[in-house]
């Protein structure tokens, strides 16, 4: 007798919905980010203070569920059940987005922050709650892939967002400086009324479809105070530190050439590696308490994910200000004495500038497209294929996925020329397919590979030009597709009765978002975008690090990790 458990469609449908609807707001920022810089008036750093509030909401999200179920000696998402989690992070959206309305109409920048942070505390608890309520559609067997398949429409959001983003402010991609600031800002706010609208319908249909199960997590967070303490602790100080920054750079009078900036940002990642390092050697000599923390895997895999999360933020955000000041003239090969007005016919457009504001939406669509060809990809791995049948899948994948990005772009309303410009990032597709198969599926070695690519592709785009230095920086995407499944379930192996504790940790770590891109932008502003980008360089270093360490830790405790399968998708 069969007894497996079917599969509910419907519904699993709908939760798909969400999940595209995540990768589309995201993304969209980095679209936001140029225009609030210029409708604003901005300074690099200022304007990554976006991703500080979008992605600091999801920590406080997360932290806010863990520590009130402890106090409430109980699951509160379970409690509530998953469906209703979902809902009740839709509504937390819905009033986000229509905030944006009157923040948008007060000129506040910090108003701005405050609407965008409700809007990512909604997808925080959205997304916590959505992940077990996918595998509980249908038998769990199967659980991973119903993931695979949101995560691959979570993928597509995030690669059509900045094309749809820019079209639906400004009718088209070809966003200018004078496009930006004769903008009718009416504009941008029915659009996220509409979003809020879309957020709403959504709540609806999950709240009031029978097709839905309620579904409840099967896990449980123990309170272990010593762990507890020191996230708390650290969460006050980041809370702190991320106040004083808004203070200090939202307001009027803004002293730019302030170091303050930098310091805070480094006071907060400063607070959270020395509390999490302290914790693993405190809990090394008298673990009662201390819970996960005692795991020096989960210790460093907190960090990981911060810097995963950090490094995959950070060099999208940054780049629409990259290639404001790159010489597109060598990006399309052109000789450097060509005239402004022979470029510029040549290119059927009104300026070089507008060339470069017709490639930029299409760029960081690259971007987060090359995220979806790794995950793409990194999913082959979920299902069972012969070995032959997987090496083809391997190449055709991820060129499958290419297909839709330039699909995407096209039917945006760029020209074939212009489309076909992205066309030599194939052979970057080659590298990461190489990388693959030299992983072998082992989860230490492939991270390791793919951070080390990330590292040669963020040094050769600072010191090289043209479209070698562009598409170098976008296939930091690529390498970076498939850290978080590997990097979780390394970090997870061997934790035991801790898991639930050490995932719930893990999750929280998004918060690399809010720290890594600002410090970018700082250093930006300081020197030049371009040196910016040792950051995500360094970044790319400790994983690689990580990757190396977690193997030999894991061996100590009898664990191969050379058995373990990596993860699909994120």
């Amino acid at each position: 007798m069969n007894t497996t458990k079917p599969t509910n469609y419907p519904a699993l449908y709908t939760l798909i919905g969400v999940f595209f609807f995540w990768g589309f707001i995201a993304a969209s920022n980095g679209v936001f980010i140029p225009f609030a810089k210029s409708y604003f008036d901005l300074s690099q750093f200022q304007s990554q203070l976006i991703d500080s509030s979008f992605y600091f909401a999801y920590y406080i999200g997360a932290f806010l569920l863990f520590i009130l179920s402890i106090i409430g000696k109980k699951d509160l998402l379970n409690s509530w059940g998953l469906k209703n989690g979902i809902v009740y992070g839709l509504l937390l959206s819905v009033v986000g987005a229509f905030m944006m309305y009157p923040a948008l109409a007060s000129n506040s920048f910090g108003f701005v922050l405050s609407a965008l942070f409700l809007i990512a505390l909604g997808f925080s608890l959205q997304q916590t709650a959505a992940q077990p309520f996918a595998i509980a559609l249908g038998d769990e067997s199967t659980g991973s892939h119903r993931l695979n398949l949101a995560g691959g429409i979570n993928s597509f959001g995030t690669t059509i967002g900045p094309i749809v983003f820019a079209l639906a402010l400004f009718g088209t991609t070809k966003l200018d400086e004078s496009l930006i600031k004769g903008l009718n800002m009416s504009t941008v706010q029915w659009l996220y009324v509409i979003v809020g609208v879309a957020f709403l319908v959504a709540a609806i249909l999950f709240k009031f479809s029978k097709k839905l199960p309620e579904a409840k997590a099967d896990s449980t967070i123990d309170n272990e105070s010593k762990a507890t303490g020191i996230m708390s602790l650290i969460t006050v100080v980041l809370i702190v530190v991320l106040a004083m920054i808004f203070y200090q750079y939202t307001g009027d009078n803004v002293d730019h050439s302030s170091k303050m900036g930098l310091y805070l940002i480094l006071i907060g990642i400063g607070t959270l590696v020395f509390g999490l390092l302290y914790s693993n050697a405190k809990a090394k000599k008298n673990a009662e308490g201390w819970g996960a923390f005692k795991y020096p895997q989960l210790v460093l895999g907190m960090l990981a994910i911060f810097t995963y999360v950090g490094v995959e933020v950070t060099i999208q955000s940054n780049l629409g200000e990259y290639l404001k000041h790159m010489d597109f003239t060598a990006f399309l090969g052109i000789n450097p004495e060509t005239t402004y007005a022979d470029f510029s016919k040549m290119l059927s457009d009104k300026t070089v500038e507008g060339y470069w504001a017709g490639l930029t939406p299409m760029l960081i669509s690259l971007y987060w497209g090359s995220l979806m060809i790794g995950r793409w990809a990194g999913a082959i791995s979920a299902f069972s294929l012969s070995s032959s049948a997987k090496k083809v899948a391997l190449i055709v994948v991820p060129y499958v996925a290419f297909l839709v990005i330039l699909a995407s772009n096209f039917i945006a309303d760029f020209s074939v020329d212009n489309t076909l410009t992205i066309l030599p990032y194939a052979v970057v597709i080659l590298i990461q397919i190489f990388g693959f198969w030299l992983g072998q599926d082992k989860p230490a070695k492939t991270l390791m590979i793919f951070a080390i690519l990330g590292m040669i592709a963020m040094f050769i785009g600072m010191y090289t030009t043209g479209s070698i230095s562009v598409f170098a920086f976008v296939s930091g995407g690529l390498f970076a597709s498939v850290m978080w499944p590997v990097i979780f379930s390394l970090a997870l192996q061997g934790l035991g009765k801790f898991t639930s504790q050490g995932s719930a940790f893990l999750i929280m770590m998004i918060l690399g978002g809010a720290f890594i891109p600002p410090l970018q932008g700082k250093i930006a502003d300081m020197f030049n975008i371009t040196i910016s980008y040792w950051v995500p360089l360094v970044g790319f270093g400790y994983l690689t690090l990580f990757a190396i360490m977690v193997k030999g830790i894991l061996k100590k405790q009898n664990i191969d990790v050379d058995t373990l399968a990596a993860a699909a998708t994120h």
